[in-house]
């Protein structure tokens, strides 16, 4: 019995092993076809991926090892966009998951605020860009609030509807135990609620760039959005299909990372245990 509990770990390792190889190999094969079709077709708007290679390296990392390899292009644009996503995405987990928790909390304001969120959360924040530059400027805060303000909702509802679906059973069995406020927010509604939590802030990931570019294709001095357009006006493409890739890996890692973080707080979650199924 022992040794077949020894054995799974390493039996999970070599299928995930096995799932990455063959990604790999799909990926390379794709690669491979991308590189075979742009050398025949010559077209200048999609270069080899051997062109869009050398000018990723020459333009993000052909700086020394004592500055990471991070050239200064990356550090002129590439730095300024992480900065305002972190400050738009921070600033909408702070307030989607506080009012969230209120609204969840207090049935009234839950009952009269929840038509108003739902009618907010359906209208594309994009549509908000003219206004959004009107108000800020063509400045770094207009980049933050529609960061912000697209990541909010879908922290917010899945903050209240966490916090609005703890089971009733677990709530009256606390409320039996007299368990004051600050022990029954943090025993009992934070980690009953925090899956949901988890999973608006890593939907809200992928909204934070797909805003961060936006923004910065048509408002920013600085940014990988605006590198982007001012290579295409330049009719710089391998150049522009290298921001392209590195804003497939910064999406890459952000995810792998964040996946990290939730299975290390949330390893008690049956639905974020990989070994869930077995052990039951």
């Amino acid at each position: 019995m022992s040794g077949q509990g020894l054995n799974r770990p390493v039996v999970t390792s070599a299928l995930a092993v096995g799932r990455g190889v063959r990604s790999l190999w799909l990926l390379a094969l794709l690669l491979v076809v991308w590189e075979v079709a742009a050398r025949r077709v010559g077209s200048l708007f999609v270069p080899p991926v051997s062109q869009i290679f050398g000018a990723f390296v020459d333009t993000w990392l052909s700086a020394s090892p004592s500055s990471l390899f991070l050239s200064s292009q990356f550090r002129v644009d590439v730095l300024p966009s992480l900065v305002r996503l972190g400050l738009g995405y921070g600033a909408a987990t702070v307030l989607g998951v506080g009012l969230g928790i209120l609204i969840g909390v207090w049935r009234p304001a839950g009952a009269f605020f929840n038509p108003l969120i739902r009618l907010g959360m359906s209208v594309p924040v994009t549509a908000l860009l003219p206004i959004a530059i009107v108000l800020f400027g063509i400045t770094s805060g207009m980049n933050v609030f529609l960061i912000a303000l697209g990541c909010l909702w879908p922290i917010l509802i899945n903050t209240y509807d966490g916090v609005r679906g703890i089971d009733r059973t677990v709530v009256t069995a606390a409320r039996s135990l007299r368990l004051t406020r600050r022990r029954y927010f943090l025993r009992v509604l934070l980690p009953g609620a925090s899956p949901a939590i988890f999973a608006g802030m890593r939907i809200s990931i992928g909204i934070a760039l797909v805003l961060m570019v936006i923004s910065e294709l048509y408002a920013a001095t600085a940014g990988l959005g605006f590198y982007i357009v001012s290579q295409q006006r330049l009719f710089q493409f391998p150049q522009l299909w290298s921001a392209i890739v590195l804003l497939a890996l910064l999406g890459i890692l952000f995810n792998a990372v964040f996946a990290l973080v939730e299975r290390v707080l949330l390893r008690w979650h049956r639905n974020v245990r990989p070994d869930s199924a077995e052990s039951h």
